[in-house]
């Protein structure tokens, strides 16, 4: 045999292989799932009820991830006639109130099937859920009005939270909850309020959230949690706030408001700030007066009415301070001194009294004090700057206005002198 026709022997024998593990690999290759004939008969029958699932279910996370209806319904999707909805094939049709969770659950609660989806996605909704007041009164009551997963997240048409157009994306959290929640005929009998969307609206959270576009700002399930939804029990009202507001909440725990609000039953934090409709806070709330909450409680005549209108006093003389100091350094950046430093120190004094507000919620005037006092004398010291500004402001205008006397009287001096030797000399001095 020739070299060439050994070349070309195994060249074949080559080209033979690599087609034959072509095939193999092909073989092994997981293979798309058949197309399901549910939709096709969904959107034939002319029903609109049983037309629009299919159409909505185009655009769900479940679709875009390779499921189809026989992975909620069951059954045959392979099948065209009606035996594909054999309940002998798995079909279960509507899932029911009492099995919705349950359905939802089957690929929810697998962690390790779920996995090769979404890592991050937590699978114990359906455990969480159990314990909701939703999941108990559908467990002991079979109450047909509480939520479960579909309430939520609609049928057919589940989009990430990220999506805005998901029911659950940050924005639309509190219109998914008040589609039930804000429903006073629905809610009726639960002597639950139904007020709470409206409030919301209101406050300063869903404002930071909707006007400011800071997703982080708390909605309904920062606060009352996802699938273990429950209303905040008075003990851990601060625990719930204290994820966000750490300080405060340190701060108040350790507080004899703490205790006392126990003992009276008042709701923690909600008791100064409400809960649904929380306004943005500010010093006017504190002291004894028409638009102060300590009055509440507290009159101007007891201890705890005397120590809120002192912490008032101290959180009001350093934002005059603040004030002042800002006053003096913006005139003299006005009149093109360099204060840069006297204004960079001049955060401090906003960041002390940022503490000293903060302090508040110790209750105790000496904390709120400590905080002030640090304030004031970073304030003393920028005011300070400013007044030196100026002076060295006033100082070169003085010079600067001696300067060009000098000049004139020389320039006048100068002048006569030429005249007087012009008349000596009877010519004019030429240059």
């Amino acid at each position: 045999m020739s070299r060439v026709q050994r070349l070309v022997l195994f060249a074949s024998l080559l080209l033979v292989g690599l087609a034959v593990r072509a095939g193999s690999a092909a073989a092994q290759a997981p293979k798309p799932p058949a197309p399901e004939g549910c939709v096709t008969c969904h959107l034939d029958t002319g029903d609109e009820r049983l037309a629009q699932p299919a159409k909505l279910f185009d655009g769900d996370i479940h679709k875009a991830k390779g499921f189809g209806c026989v992975a909620c319904h069951g059954g045959d999707g392979k099948s065209a006639d009606m035996d594909a909805m054999d309940p002998a094939k798995g079909y279960i049709g509507k899932p029911g109130h009492q099995q919705v969770a349950q359905v939802c659950g089957r690929c929810h609660s697998d962690a390790r099937f779920m996995k090769q989806y979404n890592p991050a996605l937590r699978v114990d909704q359906v455990a969480e859920y159990a314990t909701s007041v939703h999941g108990r009164r559908l467990r002991e009551l079979n109450d047909p009005k509480v939520a479960t997963c579909v309430a939520c997240h609609p049928a057919h048409s589940i989009k990430p939270p990220s999506d805005p157009a998901s029911s659950v994306h940050p924005l639309r959290v509190a219109q998914t909850c008040g589609h039930c929640h804000a429903d006073a005929t629905y809610m009726a009998g639960y002597q639950i309020p139904t007020d709470q969307l409206a409030k919301y609206t209101q406050s300063v959270h869903w404002k930071t959230m909707s006007v400011k576009g800071d997703l982080s700002a708390p909605t309904c399930n920062d606060c009352h949690g996802n699938h273990g939804a429950a209303p905040p029990g008075v003990s851990w009202v601060g625990n719930v706030c204290g994820q966000c507001h750490t300080v405060m909440a340190d701060l108040f725990a350790k507080s004899v408001h703490a205790r006392a609000f126990r003992e009276m039953g008042a709701p923690g934090c909600a008791a100064c700030h409400a809960n649904h409709d929380i306004e943005p806070a500010s010093t006017e709330m504190l002291g004894i007066g028409d638009k102060t909450v300590c009055s509440t409680c507290h009159g101007a005549d007891d201890k705890g009415g005397r120590a809120a209108v002192e912490m008032r006093g101290f959180i009001d003389g350093l934002r005059k301070e603040r004030d002042r100091a800002s006053e003096i350094i913006e005139r003299a950046e006005h009149a093109g001194m360099e204060v840069s430093q006297a204004r960079f120190d001049l955060n401090g004094v906003t960041d002390q009294l940022v503490k000293a507000r903060t302090a508040v919620h110790a209750f105790k005037v000496a904390v709120v004090k400590k905080e002030a006092d640090a304030g004031l004398g970073i304030a003393q010291k920028v005011y300070e700057r400013g007044v030196r500004a100026l002076e060295e402001l006033r100082f070169r205008r003085t010079g600067l206005v001696v300067s060009l006397v000098i000049i004139v009287v020389l320039i006048a001096g100068l002048v006569l002198k030429i005249r007087q030797i012009e008349r000596r000399t009877g010519s004019p001095v030429r240059g």
